[in-house]
């Protein structure tokens, strides 16, 4: 290969790896950025780092290809941030930041810290590029790293404030690891004797049920669980990860269980006496902090990584392998089963759990019960969705509400980072500008970053962003009861209520589509002018400030 700057071999590189977005706040590699007028690269500047890496984790979730972003050292702490979801969710983001001269570090020049070990905890891999030579092994190493496993954010720290290195001479051949462009980039097989002990225990189990987590979705395995809960006749569920795997309607599904759940799910949790987990952590939130499945109860698990496998319970069986092709072994291992009693409670307990929140969901009240809105939302969203939704409410609304019976939707969850949901739908509409994408948030998570609207408008990412806006962060109303005893005094409102500004009004400012919505017959006619509208939309729909999600059901 001839000579070139390391600002082309990074296009080079790119192209070559199939990445066709950069979200980035400058200045950070100002000549290579120049360069991709050159090549068939998207940059997109956003109005903070935080966003950059939110809109690449995004565009990674969705597409399942690496998503990368970028910021100048002064602002790579904030981008360091924003990687913290990717880091929880196991997405496959690469962040490259400028970093400190080597003749300068210790003198105090403007503007300079330390950003390096700020990405250490929110990073699968963080490596510095201190000479121009690094760059091809470096780069191929984070695509490496990102894809491999368990996927997750990899930075990569250039030399100079800016990335200057970019400006140094590179004569290195160009070597494409094709299979690193996407994930999964391996599906490693499980053993046959691990599999062969799984089918055993499913096989005797009486209450078995299958709990299909994120991973289920990164590996494609989504008909796979389908087909082995069918032919074993065992109840499944999905984790907020994994929602839109199963349809609503399944004759065998029972919504999601954990701290965000139903409490129909948690009940057939507890009732279970083998508990098969597939692409599954076992965490916190889909166990409930651990109180779910009942002691005693067996489990099973399904994982790409080792160290995982047995982390939060004493195994009865453990796979290693790639949930998809661990799946399909599996499935061929056991033996058909009949529908019996088991499956009967289990679509009991699933009709008891909608009886009792039909009155919500056919409320008429205004401002709207968030279940109409749910109810509404379901009945118009296109069966081929990509539904982006933030955390808290947002996704305990969705987990309880949103019913598709779709087999063709998709939808990514945030985490745990309040506000990613917006800036992330607008990566992931990035990487499907032709797909229709709704992002659900409340109003507490889209005022964190409702500035990028403006971004939306600039480079026509015509998304839709639904607001649930209670004027409030009313999640937080039990937290502050709890606080005051009880027994709140007349200034609690300060720490949880908003004004009341016209957030459809402030989107129509920036150029985009605002509608607001104040009656449940409302919603569907505002869906749809959005969803044509050919600019972003922001629907804002309004709520009751009392409606708060119900929490996890413990018996």
């Amino acid at each position: 290969m001839s000579e070139m700057s390391g600002a082309r071999y990074i296009c080079e590189f790119m192209t070559a790896y199939k990445v066709d977005t950069f979200f980035f706040m400058p200045s950070v590699l100002s000549h290579t950025l120049a360069l991709m007028d050159d090549y068939p690269i998207r940059r997109i500047m956003t109005h903070g780092e935080k966003a950059a890496a939110y809109m690449a984790d995004g565009y990674a979730r969705a597409s399942g290809k690496p998503g990368v972003c970028g910021a100048q050292t002064i602002g790579a702490s904030n981008l360091a941030a924003g990687l913290r979801d990717a880091y929880m969710s196991h997405s496959p983001v690469i962040s490259l930041i400028g970093g400190r001269f080597g003749n300068s570090k210790y003198k105090l020049p403007y503007q300079e810290i330390d950003d390096f070990p700020m990405f250490e905890p929110t990073t699968k891999a963080n490596y510095q590029v201190d000479e121009a030579g690094r760059i091809p092994d470096l780069l191929r190493q984070a695509f490496r790293d990102a894809t491999s496993g368990t996927p997750g954010p990899v930075n990569l720290q250039f030399y100079g404030n800016h990335g200057e290195i970019e400006r140094d001479v590179i004569d290195h051949e160009m070597i494409v690891e094709e299979r690193h462009t996407r994930i999964p980039p391996y599906r490693p097989r499980p053993d046959s004797a691990d599999v062969e002990r799984a089918a055993e225990r499913l096989q005797a189990a009486q209450r078995p049920v299958i709990i299909v987590g994120g991973g289920t979705r990164t590996s494609g395995a989504g008909a796979e669980v389908i087909a082995l809960a069918e032919k074993l006749q065992a109840p499944l569920a999905t984790s907020t990860g994994a929602y839109s795997l199963v349809p609503e309607d399944h004759p065998l599904y029972f919504g999601v269980p954990g701290t965000y759940s139903r409490s129909c799910s948690n009940q057939v949790m507890l009732r279970a006496d083998l508990v098969l987990f597939v692409g599954s952590e076992t965490g916190g939130q889909v166990t409930h902090f651990w109180r779910l499945p009942r002691e005693g109860a067996e489990v099973i698990q399904i994982g790409i990584d080792a160290a995982d496998l047995g982390r939060n319970y004493p195994n009865s069986a453990s796979i290693l392998g790639d949930a998809k092709v661990t799946l399909e072994a599996l499935t061929a291992a056991v033996n058909k089963r009949e529908t019996g009693a088991w499956v009967g409670e289990v679509q009991g307990l699933v009709a008891g759990w909608r009886a009792e929140i039909e009155p919500h969901r056919n409320s008429g009240d205004t401002p709207m019960r968030p279940e109409r809105v749910l109810r509404e939302l379901g009945a118009c969203l296109p069966e081929d969705v990509l539904l982006v939704s933030d955390t808290g409410h947002s996704a305990m609304w969705i987990s309880q509400q949103l019913w598709m019976n779709s087999s063709k939707w998709d939808s990514i969850r945030c985490a745990g980072s309040l506000g990613w949901g917006f800036p992330a739908s607008l990566g992931a509409k990035c990487a499907f500008p032709d797909r229709p994408v709704v992002c659900f948030t409340g109003d507490g998570g889209y005022w964190y970053h409702m500035q990028e609207v403006e971004t939306a408008v600039r480079f026509g990412i015509n998304s839709v962003t639904v607001v649930n806006n209670n004027n409030s962060m009313n999640q937080e109303i039990n937290v502050y009861t709890r606080a005051y005893d009880g027994k709140p005094s007349d200034q609690w409102g300060t720490m949880w209520k908003f004004t009341q500004p016209n957030l459809s009004r402030i989107a129509e400012e920036m150029g985009a589509l605002g509608i607001r919505v104040e009656r449940p017959e409302e919603i569907a006619p505002a869906m749809e002018k959005a969803l044509a509208a050919d600019r972003p939309a922001v629907v804002e729909i309004m709520t009751e400030m009392e409606a708060i999600s119900p929490g996890a059901w413990t018996g």
